[in-house]
């Protein structure tokens, strides 16, 4: 996930914080144009796909013996791809853990 999508998906929660305690917006703060929570978690999974999907790539170059890969990318893409799939596991388990706040609130 990167800075600005992160710093999008903020912006978004403190909108819809003041929104729904009746507030208008924060001053400074306003919705993002075009980005939705939806669309940021989507473009996030991806690319945390594709990360895995590289340095599968890269290991299998390897293992076949290609020229063109080394050890130390291989290695270095293994660990990129095992931190980001690490790092969206610990989002998961955080939105998870909102939704159950959410639902045994009192109305």
């Amino acid at each position: 996930m990167s800075v600005q999508g992160i710093d999008n998906l903020l912006g978004e929660l403190k909108v819809m914080s003041a929104k729904a305690a009746g507030q208008s917006a924060p001053a400074g703060e306003a919705a993002p144009e075009g980005a939705d929570f939806a669309s940021v978690l989507k473009a996030s999974l991806d690319q945390v796909n594709q990360m895995q999907l590289d340095s599968q790539a890269k290991q299998q170059a390897f293992e076949s013996g290609s020229p063109d890969a080394n050890l130390q990318d291989v290695m270095v893409s293994l660990q990129k791809a095992s931190l980001s799939f690490q790092t969206m596991v610990q989002v998961r388990n955080k939105l998870v853990s909102a939704y159950q706040e959410v639902m045994n609130m009192q109305v």
